[in-house]
């Protein structure tokens, strides 16, 4: 009976580290969505996903999903360093009422999403919601049509510090185009991006924020704004046909403005009681209807 038991116990670890080891293979490095792939399949490259959400079970982490030819990958939520690729073909998400792309990984992880087009239908929640990640690096993408009430391009609704980065990114008709966290750690740096027909360009809540050689347009309330304690810094932007160009919302809130283009809007800079606004002299603020300026920003040379 003994010797039973030991043969049996030997079986059962043999098939447990079979199991293992199937799993493990299971997950590759680089894996491969197609408009006429199936999820059942493995990802490979001759076989490859329909999906991106059954694409990222196959792939291991700080691997890599690729786009083979056209078509619409569904939405997709992701726990671990990886990235997801649309290089070189029309790689979409059309998210009608749900998150485009939820970020919920590790404190060390760092996330990449490179030539996606995130459509909200002009019903969903947010393009890009950022819950937790070391990094999320956003690249080349076209973010659209999320119109609720409270909707976002790309929100950071996370409580721990990330580092954000989008650039050559297009954020149109979203209501908030980005939203930076309260947590005091974050540093998000945009650039190179466009961010049109919306409520609020980018409202940086917390942490240090800077928006460079982008341009902010036709938003119904503020192109760029930080709130709470934020540092929100424009270098090098074009903001115009909004409500308020740039805003230091709160006492406490600051803003730096650098070499930026501030025209047609209401007011081109506003700034709180107990804002801090910091100008340098390259500046050009002009024809908004308003106020050029109401409240006080300090004048800075060029050092």
């Amino acid at each position: 009976m003994s010797k039973f038991r030991f043969a049996l116990n030997i079986l059962a670890v043999a098939v447990f580290s079979m199991a293992i080891s199937s799993v493990a293979q299971a997950q590759a490095t680089r894996t491969w969505v197609s408009g006429v792939g199936d999820d059942a399949n493995p990802c490979s490259r001759t076989a490859p996903c329909k999906t991106f959400a059954g694409a990222i079970s196959k792939t291991a982490a700080c691997g890599e999903i690729s786009v083979l030819d056209p078509g619409g990958f569904g939405a997709v939520t992701i726990t671990k360093s990886i990235t997801i690729n649309g290089d070189g073909t029309l790689a979409g998400i059309l998210a009608a009422n749900v998150n485009g792309i939820i970020i919920n990984a590790g404190a060390n992880d760092v996330v990449t999403i490179r030539n996606i087009s995130i459509n909200g239908a002009c019903t969903a929640l947010d393009g890009i919601k950022i819950l937790a990640a070391k990094h999320v690096h956003v690249e080349n993408c076209s973010i659209y049509g999320f119109t609720g009430a409270s909707s976002f391009g790309i929100e950071g609704a996370n409580s721990a510090a990330v580092e954000l980065s989008v650039a050559n990114t297009s954020i149109t008709n979203c209501t908030i185009g980005i939203r930076v966290s309260a947590f005091a750690g974050n540093s998000a740096s945009i650039s190179n991006c466009r961010i049109q027909r919306g409520s609020f360009g980018v409202d940086s809540l917390g942490g240090n924020t800077t928006v460079s050689n982008s341009v902010i347009s036709h938003q119904t309330t503020d192109g760029l704004v930080a709130e709470g304690s934020a540092v929100l810094n424009s270098v090098g932007n074009v903001v115009t046909n909004s409500g308020i160009g740039v805003n230091a919302f709160v006492s406490g809130a600051t803003i730096n403005i650098a070499n930026s283009d501030i025209f047609n809007n209401s007011t081109g800079v506003q700034v709180a009681a107990g804002g801090i606004c910091n100008r340098f002299q390259n500046n050009r603020v002009f024809q908004n209807s308003v106020a050029q300026i109401n409240g006080t920003c300090n004048p800075q040379g060029n050092q």
